[in-house]
């Protein structure tokens, strides 16, 4: 697949589809096919989800949770990819979940949808930021370069989330063709880190393999190292081990978020997205099965926790650790990299049609970079914020997955009930007849896995959505959004 954008005239085929929904081509069209997947294949990152939250998986279930687990999570996020896939084909817009919820539903599903995947988004740049932080630079980085970390406190994470935070701000802001480079290498970077790492593990292990570990259940809640509670629950402590697929294999609407910079959006945007989820679906589960066969110790990771990795990268030799250590460093900054991207896409969409406070600042342009400037330095600042919460790795990566499922769920709902009435255009991409059974297993998917997210000791997230429901609940008919707010264009 090539990387290289295409040149177009102005009033092409995407610029008029653009139009036809209501809106001018104002964002520059730079990415190519491979650019549309690489942004979401970067964003899901089988290097930071695939590790900072496997101690979550196999502290619920073991070697299941891990193996079964992942196959039973990707199967949901694929059919969630392919509804919402045919949704993008045919609607190739920035903010895509909000303008589908709209145009399926009504503009207050769709100023719902936006306000769930918008903060879902800005808590996706917090936690992948916070996971660069620690354990990624803290654990991994400052060692070789001398740096003594056992003092570090809030001053040197807030310092050093912030400076990652800024540089790809500026990255996305002034320097827009080669931040798309630079996930273009992140498409390729993923792909030989993960390969590299699995056969590495494989070469120097020396435990000996047992793949029984993968088909066995071990019940490891409440005991020393496992997040979870304890439950006596088989179910639900295989289903609390979903948490690692959930948090992993999410943030793929980056894809639709980039619509409007993407060649044509309406073939390859529905192809980023469900590409970028099976990609990572496969390599995610050969690494992390390796993980499982290759530690000494089923029980000794769990109370490891996060130093399980750590634990892995130590039967390395000290060069190849090193190299392997620095690459997922890089490929976790540059995940972030791409949630920014995709966050202030998405900021930038809903400000156009006045769905923010401060819109008309949020939705300008940079005449000479062609990026949303101000909603990129919103996002980032933002992001910054959310990691000032103490409990805030756990908390934001449930939540961002957990919003994010939601406003991906509801325009998958809508399109159900609206099909073959007031949806009758389909883009290139169509599921067929297929379309409405695929639809309803997304939706069931989509809520089992934020039922999964909102279980002890996540119930903060429930509490979080609560709150939000009711502070919109009041923003929209107390003060009076539902008149003020128009929503999108009507598509002609």
């Amino acid at each position: 697949m090539s990387t290289q954008s295409v040149t177009r005239e102005p009033h092409d085929a995407d610029a008029q589809l653009l139009e036809s929904m209501g809106y001018q081509q104002d964002l520059h069209r730079r990415m190519s096919k491979f650019s549309n997947f690489a942004v979401s294949f970067s964003i899901i990152c089988i290097l930071a989800g695939g590790i900072t939250a496997f101690p979550s998986a196999l502290g619920a279930g073991g070697g299941l949770s891990i193996s079964l687990g992942w196959i039973v999570g990707a199967a949901f996020a694929t059919v969630v990819a392919l509804a919402m896939a045919q949704i993008a084909s045919a609607y190739p817009t920035a903010g895509g979940l909000y303008h589908w919820g709209s145009i399926l539903g009504n503009k207050g599903y769709g100023w719902v949808t936006a306000w769930f995947n918008l903060l879902g988004l800005v808590l996706v740049v917090a936690s992948v930021n916070f996971g660069v932080y620690d354990p990624f630079f803290k654990t991994l980085i400052a060692p070789l370069l001398g740096l003594d970390t056992t003092n570090w406190g809030l001053t040197e994470q807030v310092g050093f989330i912030a400076l990652f935070t800024f540089t790809q701000a500026i990255l996305n802001h002034k320097a827009a063709a080669l931040t798309t480079k630079l996930l273009d290498i992140s498409g390729y970077l993923i792909f030989v880190i993960a390969t590299v790492l699995t056969l590495s593990l494989w070469i120097f292990n020396k435990t000996p393999i047992d793949f029984s570990r993968l088909t066995t259940f071990t019940n490891f809640t409440g005991q020393e190292g496992s997040m979870w509670p304890q439950s006596g629950s088989s179910v639900m402590v295989f289903l609390a081990g979903l948490l690692l697929t959930v948090y992993t294999i999410t943030g793929f609407d980056a894809s639709a978020h980039t619509a409007e910079e993407t060649h044509d959006a309406a073939e390859n945007v529905p192809k980023g997205i469900v590409s970028s989820v099976l990609w990572s679906a496969l390599f995610g589960f050969v690494m992390i099965c390796t993980f499982v066969l290759v530690m000494p110790s089923i029980p000794e990771a769990v109370k490891q926790g996060m130093g399980f990795f750590s634990a892995l990268l130590d039967s390395l030799p000290p060069a190849l650790k090193a190299i392997l250590g620095i690459g997922i460093f890089v490929a976790n900054y540059l995940c972030a990299l791409a949630c920014l991207m995709s966050t202030s896409r998405m900021m930038y969409a809903f400000a156009r049609d006045g769905g923010l406070p401060m819109s008309n600042v949020l939705k300008a342009v940079d005449p000479v970079n062609k990026t949303p400037g101000a909603a990129i330095w919103v996002s980032s600042v933002a992001a910054v914020l959310a990691t000032l919460y103490a409990d805030a790795f756990v908390v934001l990566s449930t939540a961002c997955a957990v919003f994010l499922y939601i406003s991906y769920v509801m325009p998958t709902a809508a399109g159900i009930l609206a099909e073959g009435k007031t949806w009758t255009r389909k883009g290139p991409f169509n599921l067929g007849g297929l379309s409405k059974p695929i639809a309803v297993l997304a939706v069931l998917g989509g809520l089992v896995l934020i039922f999964v997210g909102i279980q002890p000791p996540n119930e903060k997230v429930l509490y979080l959505i609560i709150a939000l429901v009711v502070f919109l609940a009041v923003f929209w008919w107390g003060f009076g959004e539902r008149n003020r707010f128009k929503g999108p264009p009507a598509v002609k």
